[in-house]
């Protein structure tokens, strides 16, 4: 469903929170506590009509696995922030130059709201991914307008519903729609704008920003590497790769998305991850209720597309089905788990960041050749390290760049809400969770108080031997 009126009526939702903030002046630790508490029981009240809501989207999702992570996801972050925002809040004090501290002079640092934040988030997990930055914004005692996607409708129309009823428009207000809607949105004058998605779109995004100067937050995407050292325990890894990579069908942004296994090891890996996903879906996946479906027929007909290129090309491509399962007749769109061994750099699926079941895996001989390998690509969301050589360990975290790195598991790291979380160059810009998203979405405004006595005067013309005297000083190595 379109909104009606278009981007002038965008435009006047922005004013109204604008000037909402202004006339009532920065929030009060408890009215932020407020605006956290109505999202947890926004959440807790409505999370099964939510859940169903991203069900009928995605044709078929793990309810379970949508409680876990769209529902108590979000629940924790806002929680997180409830606890320390009053904390948070403070303001922070910084040293001054000698010897003016001595006197009295203050430098302190005031986290103040930058007024209306702007949010468009994804498909893939569209309430956690909505939700969850709204636990820096409120912290931080900013208004919001929401965007979600037009890919999961069910779930949008039901949250532009919900938000209606526990929030007024002016502090947080919900548009939905196409691409023209979200064109629209994107060149918004906001006070800063968090944009969820894949790189390719971020280019449009960043561009419509910049006529109005708006600050972004980027999270974006990427080929996530995972390394298998010599010492891994390959069973405990298959499984905790296997799981990342099935969870929401592999439809995440931190998903482990290749992976390089020792070359004696290859065999042993694809036994150790068959095994992995027999146990996870020992019914199957076809009808099985824990497997989630990929999210449209577009999206089905591109991740089939890699499998038939990378086949065309001569890889070989070993699907894990447990129970052997026609998957070409279904009611949903589900895709088995499967592997990619060897795959060339020419293929697709080595190109495009999958998003979904398919993990390629490349044989390697030493762990500077993955690195090298990982460097001479573009920099990740995620990194992926598993093995007890300590050495090997550091060695792979000091040599290469990644927005962050969950060792001996995946994806993790961003379930920490104390650890930002955010990319690096094509795989996002700048970060959120906990005191990183408070601090995201603030404005740290420097407050110098000077001293009472006069002890600047000497710096002023006419200029005399005390202030050469004073400045020689300090031109000194």
């Amino acid at each position: 469903m379109a909104l009606e009126g278009g981007a002038g009526e965008l435009g006047t939702i922005l004013a109204k929170q604008k000037a909402a903030h202004l006339r009532d002046g920065i929030p009060s630790v408890e009215k932020r506590i407020d605006w956290l508490d109505r999202s947890i029981d926004l959440l807790a009240t409505h999370g099964d009509a939510l859940n169903e809501a991203m069900r009928e989207d995605f044709g078929h999702r793990s309810k379970d696995q949508s409680n876990f992570t769209d529902i108590a996801g979000s629940i924790g972050a806002l929680k997180h922030a409830k606890k320390h925002v009053k904390k948070w809040m403070k303001p922070e004090k910084r040293s001054t130059d000698f010897p003016l501290g001595l006197f009295g002079a203050k430098a302190r640092i005031h986290y103040q709201p930058k007024g209306v934040i702007g949010v468009i988030s994804p498909w893939n997990f569209p309430v956690n991914l909505t939700f969850t930055p709204l636990a820096g914004v409120f912290a931080a005692g900013n208004r919001t307008m929401i965007k979600p996607s037009e890919f999961t409708e069910q779930t949008s129309e039901l949250m532009k519903k919900l938000f209606a009823e526990y929030y007024s428009e002016e502090e947080v207000a919900v548009v939905t729609g196409g691409p023209d809607v979200g064109a629209a949105f994107s060149k918004l004058a906001f006070d800063h704008l968090l944009f969820t998605g894949a790189t390719s779109i971020a280019y449009h995004v960043m561009r419509a920003a910049a006529d109005n100067l708006v600050p972004l937050t980027l999270e974006l995407g990427g080929k996530s590497p995972v390394i298998l050292g010599e010492s891994a325990d390959l069973e405990k890894a298959a499984n905790r790769i296997m799981a990342g990579k099935t969870l929401n069908a592999g439809q995440i942004c931190l998903a482990p998305d290749y992976a390089f296994v020792p070359k004696d090891k290859t065999k042993d890996f694809i036994q150790a991850a068959t095994k992995s996903v027999e146990t996870m879906f020992p019914s199957g996946v076809k009808d099985n209720d824990d497997y989630t479906s990929v999210i449209n027929q577009r999206h089905f007909e591109r991740l089939n597309g890699y499998l038939d290129d990378a086949r065309a090309k001569g890889a070989e491509v070993i699907d894990l089905n447990p129970k052997d399962e026609d998957l070409s007749q279904q009611p949903h769109h589900k895709i088995a788990p499967t592997i990619i061994v060897d795959p060339t750099d020419d293929m697709k699926v080595m190109q495009d960041e999958i998003f979904g079941p398919i993990l390629p895996i490349k044989s390697y001989g030493s762990t500077q050749e993955a690195v090298d390998y990982i460097n001479a690509h573009p920099r990740p969301l995620g990194l992926y390290y598993f093995g007890q050589d300590a050495d090997e360990r550091e060695h792979v975290l000091n040599n290469t760049t990644s927005g962050g790195v969950t060792v001996n598991d995946v994806i993790f790291h961003v379930a920490q809400e104390d650890l930002p979380f955010g990319g690096v160059g094509p795989s996002g810009m700048g970060s959120y969770h906990g005191v990183d998203g408070f601090r995201e979405f603030s404005h740290r405004k420097s407050v110098y108080t000077q001293v009472g006595a006069d002890l600047m005067a000497v710096a002023r013309p006419p200029y005399g031997e005390k202030y050469r005297k004073l400045v020689s000083g300090r031109l000194k190595k």
